[in-house]
Formats: structure tokens, sequence, C-alpha cells
């Protein structure tokens, strides 16, 4: 059974995360990138963001016995099998862990403009994917 407490600490702390990211969408591009406060700062949120999600869904096939995470990219499949979320947020949230992946292994070399992109056009994406596990609240 799905503990609601792990589900609920976790989404406190996207909201939390969300709430950092969405005052940063009101740089344009070269404020965003002139100021390694808040390059740093989105890309540290949008990781954290995507760990909570990420945590949440391991959370969620773990304690229902839905299936074995081998990947984190096995998470959205299983979930989108299970009908938690759509083929759609399936792929979005396969993208996302793949752009966490880039974010954690690939720092020295991450595009700003990829993640100005990921901040000024994916947050939704985020938001979807947090009202999916709202189901378990």
């Amino acid at each position: 059974m799905v503990r609601v407490e792990i589900i609920r600490k976790r989404m406190n702390r996207l909201d939390d995360y969300l709430t950092v990211l969405k005052k940063l969408q009101r740089y344009s591009f070269k404020e965003f990138t002139a100021d390694p406060e808040r390059y740093g700062s989105a890309e540290r949120f949008l990781h954290l963001a995507i760990e909570a999600l990420i945590d949440m869904g391991n959370h969620v096939i773990a304690d229902s016995g839905l299936g074995v995470v081998n990947w984190y990219s096995d998470i959205p499949k299983i979930m989108a099998e299970k009908e938690f979320i759509s083929s759609e947020l399936e792929e979005k949230w396969i993208s996302m862990i793949g752009f966490r992946n880039t974010l954690v292994h690939e720092y020295i070399d991450i595009d700003r403009k990829i993640v100005y992109d990921v901040l000024q056009n994916n947050i939704q994406d985020l938001e979807d994917l947090k009202r999916a596990f709202a189901h378990f609240l």
C-alpha cells in the first residue's frame, strides 16, 4: 500500500521547487545566462523536481508491487502500463529523466539554452505529473 506521508512530503518539496522555478521564468535569456546564481538555481531545482517525481514513482511501484525498476526510465513505463499516467506524459517523463541525467553527469557541458528552454516551456509537464501523484493522497 502506498504510504501517503511519503507522497505528501515529496509533493510539498516539489511545490517548493516549482515556486523557485516559476520565479526564474521571468528573466530573459540574456539576464538568465548573465547570472550564475540564476542558471545554477534553475539547473539544481529542475534536478530536484525530477528527483522528487522519480522518488514518488519508485515508491508507488515498490509499495504497490507493480513491477521491478532497473532503470529510472522503467518508472514512467510502469506507471503508464498501469494507467496512472498517459502515454504522452510517459514520453515527457522519460525525456525529463534524460535531462536529469545530463544535469547530473554532464554538468560541465550543459547548454544553458536548453536549460532556459526547459524552464520556459516544460514546467507544466512537472505540474501534470504532480497531479498524477495527487491521486495517491
